[in-house]
């Protein structure tokens, strides 16, 4: 369950990407800043820098949710975002509109879905993923509504770097938005109804 999510995760940011609608708002925080602050870096490699700070951070909130699949995060989403994009645009190098919206669907529900499965594994979630999970943990509020905050801080800082001039930093858009509203009850979504009975069947056979 952990190594298909954290793959899935990053082959949906691909599919974002190519529907040139906005990505996710983790990656539009990430290519906002990196366009902003490091252009000179490759992308994958200032993802693993900005993660690093957030494990950093996680690790004195709460160390529980680092794990594995933390790992696998923090070292390969970023370079299995590129290459996803590269493979996509190469089946789809000028994709209709209709496409787009295709690619757009499916980037928001396999995200949530992979999410679901390496949130429930309890190996780890990504560095990003664990600060609405605390904070929800810690104030007792829901976690879908969390998520949504969060996501909407990420899409803010994005957009200012942007707006300041950040080369290549990645517009918000109607993904963006979409994403930002919809993840954190899309992922609890999931969990309730396939990750976490998904997680119980394998349990109860031991």
């Amino acid at each position: 369950m952990t190594i298909v999510g954290v793959l899935l995760c990053s082959i949906a940011v691909g599919f974002f990407k190519c529907a040139r609608f906005g990505v996710d708002p983790f990656q539009c925080l990430a290519w906002g800043l990196w366009g902003k602050i490091t252009p000179g870096l490759s992308f994958g490699t200032f993802y693993i820098m900005i993660n690093v700070v957030l494990l950093i951070a996680d690790l004195f909130l709460d160390k529980h949710y680092i794990g594995i699949a933390t790992f696998i995060n923090l070292f390969l989403t970023g370079y299995i975002v590129d290459f996803s994009e590269k493979v996509i645009s190469h089946f789809a190098p000028d994709p209709s509109f209709a496409l787009r919206c295709i690619f757009l669907g499916t980037g928001v529900l396999v995200i949530c879905f992979a999410s679901s499965l390496y949130m429930t594994s309890d190996l780890g979630v990504s560095t990003y993923d664990a600060i609405p999970i605390i904070i929800s943990n810690r104030t007792k509020w829901q976690f879908r509504f969390v998520r949504i905050g969060t996501d909407i801080i990420c899409v803010l800082i994005g957009t200012i770097c942007v707006y300041l001039g950040a080369k290549d930093g990645q517009y918000p858009g109607a993904g963006t938005i979409i994403s930002a509203f919809f993840m954190g009850p899309l992922v609890d979504f999931f969990n309730r109804k396939f990750a976490r009975p998904l997680l119980a069947r394998f349990s109860d056979k031991k």
